[in-house]
């Protein structure tokens, strides 16, 4: 099937499960910011390996790259571009400092963590399969480069990934957009379509 034509209300069954991995997400983050944190889910589309590489060209962003293991095997690369990690870093931290240090890293691997975790949750609890989440890595390099160590060199991953654009928005000063890309291991996205009566 080609995934990257899906249908609006193939779409929407996605869009279904993304809204509740995000609100799980604007739930762990509003404790963690102390303040209400609301969610959206403004895009979610299936798109091919090669389309990641051309969203960002040779711009440096910051990335969470998580582990998923179970039967939905493969990996989450949550994107944040770097103006926006910087402003999470000082809102948790105070800290206006604009390079990747040991503080930040944690700050954004936590960030990363706690959306990744709740999106993945939403998703096997929804077609009831096992999805284990690994411990989160920080990094900041073009996504090529990203890309290349993580997915092209070991050669497992799909052609097709799923791309989920999140807004978490508190005050102007803590608000969070980013891109989550589930890529799959192989037969892993086919699997979670076809549970939601898509494929």
């Amino acid at each position: 099937m080609n995934y990257s034509n899906l249908n609006p209300l193939q779409l929407d069954a996605l869009r279904e499960v993304s809204n509740i991995g995000a609100g799980n997400s604007a739930t762990a983050l509003s404790i963690l910011f102390s303040q209400k944190i609301d969610m959206a889910v403004p895009n979610v589309d299936i798109i091919k390996f090669d389309k990641l590489l051309d969203n960002y060209g040779e711009d440096e962003v910051i990335a969470v790259l998580v582990r998923v293991l179970g039967e939905l095997s493969g990996s989450v690369l949550y994107i944040f571009e770097k103006d926006v990690a910087f402003n999470i870093v000082e809102k948790l931290t105070g800290s206006k400092e604009r390079h990747m240090d040991e503080m930040a890293i944690s700050v954004i691997s936590e960030i990363g963590n706690i959306i990744s975790s709740s999106f993945m949750n939403a998703i096997s609890k929804f077609i009831n399969v096992e999805a284990i989440v690994s411990v989160p890595a920080v990094a900041n390099d073009m996504i090529s480069a990203i890309l290349i160590s993580t997915f092209i060199e070991a050669g497992q991953y799909d052609e097709d990934i799923l791309e989920i654009e999140t807004n978490f928005i508190g005050d102007e000063s803590s608000k969070i957009t980013g891109h989550f890309y589930y890529v799959p291991g192989p037969g892993a996205l086919e699997q979670i379509l076809k549970s939601l009566g898509i494929a």
